[in-house]
């Protein structure tokens, strides 16, 4: 129950009512990252507790742990464009159900947007904008004052109490700010935090930045915890707009966009007052197995681990940006299939789509760090065509 008790407040879902064995809500599909995980009941994040290190175990499908919370609520957009556009539901008793407009205002939609990890609201339509109501409404005359970080937290009638039609559906159309990234660092995980918004990428405001608002950068990048959160544009001046000022992190959040903030775009803030972080972990990449350093499985070292990389998506563009990481000249082929042997360990990056000018693979596009559905047979491999090498003729004068 200790270890129940750290996920359901990491999540905001309440207390803990139980913490189930045995697979209680299905078998892993996938790899164990934690085993023998020893919680003390008072850290704010399951990966402070004591336990094996990270994807050490010796645990099979069948022994899945779950949790129970007393606040099992959550939401969804429904039949909008995009993920951060839509007909608001709740998921509440094995069930999804509406929300009444009865009251739904751009507080509510604040909270929503803020829950779902989508930016700041640009609209709160009431009368089934999005299509009329398909189930019963669990929540009706919602009121927030926009500081809540979840929907649950508002008040509102007690749950599934209302007198709504299908056509009173509540929605929400948010600014959809669910992307960040680092620039001008030593490595993927260090650098000058920029926000993508409205088709551009723009910094983030040192004005209240700290090791809170570092924290929640690094956890949504992959890149383990923050080390340090410079501000005074440390990895050079802000080159855009600013998007973000006065961000406020409780430390527990997963995007940054889901911390409080002055309104997207609203800034005081000049070139010289960028927002930075420098997190603990970052990916660096060999090639194993090979003949040589230029041919081989290719691996990438995350979260104190090795792990390959899957063959799916994977082609010559891909090749190209490794061979041209390691210094190792151009691409010659790519093979699929584990051409260097299958992967031993977990694979950290799956459907990898470079444009071929990238200057790490980290920075390609593809699924979130070690999100696949490969098998050791899929390790992807390339063959590059070795390492630059310059000759010197020295030429000696009689």
């Amino acid at each position: 129950m200790l270890e129940a008790k750290v996920v359901c407040e990491q999540l905001g879902c309440g207390a803990a009512e139980s913490a189930p064995h045995g697979a209680r809500f299905g078998a892993a599909p996938g790899p164990f990252w934690r085993d023998n995980v020893k919680c003390k009941g008072n850290e704010s994040s399951l990966v402070e507790c004591q336990g094996n290190a990270l994807g050490e175990h010796n645990c099979s499908p069948g022994e899945a742990a779950s949790v129970i919370c007393t606040d099992s609520i959550k939401i969804r957009l429904m039949d909008g464009i995009g993920s951060c556009s839509g007909r608001v539901e709740v998921y509440y008793n094995n069930t999804w159900g509406s929300v009444c407009d009865d009251s739904w205002d751009m507080f509510d939609a604040q909270v929503a947007c803020k829950e779902l990890g989508c930016g700041t609201p640009k609209s709160a339509p009431g009368n089934a904008h999005f299509g009329a109501a398909t189930s019963f409404f669990w929540l009706d005359e919602v009121n927030c004052n926009g500081t809540e970080s979840k929907l649950s937290q508002c008040q509102s009638n007690s749950i599934g109490e209302h007198n709504c039609s299908p056509g009173e559906a509540a929605s929400v159309i948010c600014s959809d700010l669910t992307k960040i990234r680092l620039m001008d660092g030593s490595d993927y995980c260090s650098g000058r935090v920029e926000v993508y918004y409205n088709n551009t990428w723009g910094s983030v405001c040192d004005d209240s930045w700290d090791m809170l608002d570092a924290q929640v950068a690094c956890r949504e990048l992959g890149c383990g915890t923050a080390k340090a959160a410079p501000g005074n544009a440390n990895f050079g001046a802000a080159t855009s707009s600013f998007w973000l000022d006065e961000v406020n992190c409780n430390g527990t959040e997963f995007k940054l966009s889901q911390c409080q903030s002055n309104s997207i775009g609203e800034h005081n803030c000049s070139p010289g007052e960028a927002a930075s972080v420098v997190c603990s972990e970052y990916a660096t990449v060999r090639l194993i197995n090979g003949p040589n350093p230029c041919t081989g499985r290719v691996e990438i070292h995350y979260n104190e681990t090795w792990g390959a990389v899957c063959d799916d998506d994977w082609d010559m563009l891909d090749a190209k940006v490794v061979c041209e990481q390691l210094g190792c000249g151009a691409a010659e082929s790519a093979p699929h299939g584990a051409h260097f042997g299958a992967a031993p360990g977990p694979f950290w990056l799956d459907n990898v789509k470079c444009k071929g000018n990238e200057s790490s693979l980290v920075e390609c596009q593809g699924n979130a760090l070690g999100e696949h559905n490969c098998s050791p047979g899929e390790a992807a491999s390339v063959i590059c065509s070795g390492k630059n090498v310059f000759v010197c003729t020295i030429f000696q004068h009689a």
